[in-house]
């Protein structure tokens, strides 16, 4: 990059970082009124921008500006206005990440010499440093600064600590080798890790991490020796095992045995469908890479959603919701294991959602018959055993299977469009399947009362 464009490239994210000081008025206007000035913001930077500052704009971004960063940052702040009119702490907190610790990532990964993160060498370590470090700061900022606007009022240790948690869980989203945008990934993962906490009851905690003591050694035995079976069967790789045992040993603690089981039988039934037709997949190139082991990417991508509403159960009030969507994600993740390993196998009629075009075995967005049906048996059997472990009640089996049949279409969907792109890979896919299954089940359980 010559150096007229390394200083355009600076001022852009200096414009970036100072727009982060307007989360400051949050406090002092309603909703309303700030979405208002939000959706000014979005018309500004469409149409008059390009014209009094142009340079701001990356090489071919005004020809195709709706989808630039400039005009998708304002875009984000107003759907973090929309998503939580009640909770400006929560917003500013977000945009506050989004504009200190993306921009001042992007600028200390340009001038500070580190090395580069193993898994994306486009990302730096001081980068990721800084977004942490400036993320989290900012963010703890304008969350204890929007805390007047909360009623009741947020939890001190939740306006102090939780925008730290969140922006590491955003800094470490923005190092995934994607083409998403940080603009929509950053405060999406940002607002929806704050949502969460800003959930957790005091006492609940208390009690939960009461429990969590008495049950940890036994938790942290069974779950080393289930990830070093895994291991020595060669069904994961060494962070695979770690990244699975840290999960488990979560999901017992905070939710207990039966959840446990039902979270062991989703993986066995992922390992076992993997090698089902293992010939026909190989021959065709389609078969699991690192010859079938899961790794850490897969772990958090299959069954971090339900680790949240595992949590979820033992630190809020909403218990019940917790646990359905516990079971929802795990059933949503295991059934479309079965329906994409069965559909590679002996899936015949191989369709590309949304078009139904046909495509051979394994295209990303494709479905079968064979593999929709085997699918839907799956959810239904892990649905039926989160139902024996008291999870959920019977009646809840048609909303489970229903909304893991949402999400596993909807990844479908996504992996056609946005797959080939390089906007999303395998694991985010699979965890916003998870994700958009547990949230449908909660959804469709509101709707029916």
């Amino acid at each position: 990059m010559n150096g007229a464009g390394r200083s355009s490239e600076d001022s852009r994210q200096v414009v970036h970082v100072a727009m982060g000081g307007l989360a400051l008025l949050l406090r002092f206007l309603t909703p309303w009124q700030a979405a208002v000035i939000a959706a000014g913001a979005i018309a500004f930077n469409l149409f008059a921008l390009p014209r009094l500052a142009g340079a701001l704009y990356r090489p071919g971004e005004v020809r195709r500006r709706l989808f630039s960063g400039i005009v998708l940052y304002p875009v984000a702040v107003l759907l973090l206005i929309v998503a939580f009119p009640d909770r400006r702490d929560i917003v500013a907190s977000a945009w506050g990440i989004l504009a200190f610790g993306d921009g001042m990532a992007t600028l200390a990964g340009r001038h500070i010499a580190s090395p580069r993160l193993p898994w994306n060498p486009e990302k730096s370590v001081a980068g990721s440093a800084a977004f942490v470090l400036f993320g989290g700061a900012a963010g703890s900022f304008l969350c204890w600064w929007c805390r007047p606007t909360v009623i009741p009022p947020a939890y001190e240790w939740f306006s102090i600590w939780m925008p730290w948690v969140a922006a590491i869980a955003a800094a470490a989203v923005e190092t995934i080798p994607i083409r998403l945008n940080d603009n929509v990934s950053v405060p999406a993962v940002a607002s929806a890790v704050l949502w969460w906490t800003s959930l957790v009851s005091e006492d609940l905690a208390a009690a939960a991490a009461s429990n969590a003591w008495r049950l940890l050694p036994f938790a942290f035995a069974a779950n080393a020796t289930i990830a070093a079976a895994g291991y020595v069967a060669r069904t994961v790789t060494v962070p695979g095992a770690i990244c699975g045992m840290f999960i488990g040993v979560t999901v017992v603690v905070t939710c207990g045995w039966g959840a446990w089981s039902l979270l062991l039988a989703t993986f066995a039934v992922a390992v076992v469908t993997s090698r089902l037709g293992l010939s026909r997949k190989l021959m065709l190139g389609i078969a699991e890479g690192r010859g079938g082991r899961r790794g850490a990417g897969n772990a958090i991508a299959n069954t971090g959603i339900a680790a949240i509403a595992a949590m979820l159960s033992a630190l809020t009030y909403a218990g019940d919701a917790s646990r359905l969507a516990f079971v929802t994600a795990l059933a949503a993740g295991g059934s479309d294991t079965v329906a994409s390993e069965i559909g590679k196998a002996w899936g015949r009629g191989t369709r590309l959602v949304p078009t139904l075009a046909r495509v051979p075995p394994g295209t990303p967005g494709a479905i079968s018959a064979e593999g929709t049906a085997a699918g839907l048996v799956g959810a239904l059997a892990l649905a039926a055993l989160g139902s024996v472990v008291h999870l959920i009640p019977v009646s809840m089996l048609p909303i489970v299977v229903i909304a893991a049949t949402i999400g596993s279409f909807a990844e479908s969907v996504m992996g056609a469009t946005l797959e080939p792109a390089g906007i999303v890979n395998n694991d985010v896919l699979n965890f916003a399947n998870t994700a958009i299954a547990a949230l449908a089940a909660i959804f469709l359980v509101e709707a029916l009362k």
